[in-house]
């Protein structure tokens, strides 16, 4: 923690957290739960309210929230999301950065998380961890997410502790933009797993047997795994509510999928037609529908 030490005199690192959505708002109620100091920023401001009543700081612009803070961390939507925290109007970039870490658990293009964190070192000297999640609203309420890492190795250390307070897994994969692409590979095993499982329960009930039972029946075997125990009764049931994510944000990875695979020459077929499953889901459901909705795709006709 020495890198701490020379950023923050005093040696307690303050943290911010920028982007209190499905992800953002339980991941902001660990690191307060763990005891640390949080300033929190939101576009809209009836998400900070809950978190300010248990202890967060509340921070007028991207731009003052870093300059109370050592380490901040953000989860929005998109890679234009991110752009306008960094550098719009009051954005983080205005902010004082030599000796700050921005730490983005966003889900956004290995091209643009590299684009971003060059200009943010060049407008005010801030470092920057590309880190997206995986593990869904569950994980995040538990503190069992996955996260992966692109960035400085030292770095990476620094913002270890408080990490871990929010997941169990926290992997370096390489320079910056490397934390991206690994979740594009997760996405890749996740968007198939969806639609597959999704695929499996309506054949479970067409054919006539109890598809609740199939995690159950299943469990142990070569089928088993994470996503089929928690998917597929969700999936049945039609438990949606809070969802574990969104249609439009699985479209938006399986595309950028799409787009890494041509630019490298990687064949994708599964995954591209999960992408197009999800299209014809987010037709149907409409985008902000829970991702598991691309069951409902298959359901007869009443």
């Amino acid at each position: 923690m020495a890198d701490a030490s020379k950023a923050n005199p005093q040696g307690v690192e303050r943290l911010g957290y920028l982007g209190l959505g499905l992800m953002g708002t339980p991941m902001t109620r660990r690191l307060l739960k763990a005891g640390h100091q949080v300033t929190v920023w939101n576009r809209s401001e009836g998400k900070v309210a809950p978190l300010a009543e248990a202890g967060a700081r509340r921070a007028v612009t991207p731009r003052d929230l870093l300059t109370n803070s050592d380490i901040a961390f953000m989860c929005v939507t998109d890679a234009a999301a991110v752009e306008e925290v960094i550098f719009g109007p009051e954005g983080l970039a205005a902010a004082p950065g030599a000796g700050k870490l921005v730490v983005d658990f966003s889900s956004i293009h290995p091209d643009a998380a590299r684009d971003l964190a060059k200009r943010l070192k060049a407008a005010n000297g801030a470092g920057w961890i590309d880190a997206p999640v995986s593990g869904g609203t569950k994980g995040a309420e538990e503190g069992t997410l996955a996260i992966m890492a692109g960035g400085e190795a030292d770095e990476i250390e620094r913002v270890r502790p408080y990490v871990q307070a929010m997941a169990r897994r926290f992997t370096h994969m390489g320079p910056t933009g490397a934390g991206q692409t690994t979740k594009l590979c997760n996405q890749v095993i996740v968007g198939c797993a969806m639609a597959v499982l999704a695929e499996a329960a309506r054949l479970a009930v067409n054919a006539g047997i109890d598809a609740n039972r199939l995690p159950e029946a299943l469990a142990g075997g070569f089928a088993d795994s994470i996503p089929l125990q928690l998917f597929v009764p969700r999936m049945v049931q039609g438990v949606h509510s809070p969802p574990l994510g969104h249609i439009a944000t699985m479209l938006k990875d399986l595309d950028t999928v799409a787009d890494v695979a041509q630019a490298t020459s990687t064949p994708v077929p599964m995954a591209t037609l999960a992408g197009q499953l999800f299209r014809l889901a987010k037709a149907a459901r409409g985008a902000e529908a829970d991702a598991l909705e691309i069951y409902k795709l298959s359901a007869a006709e009443r």
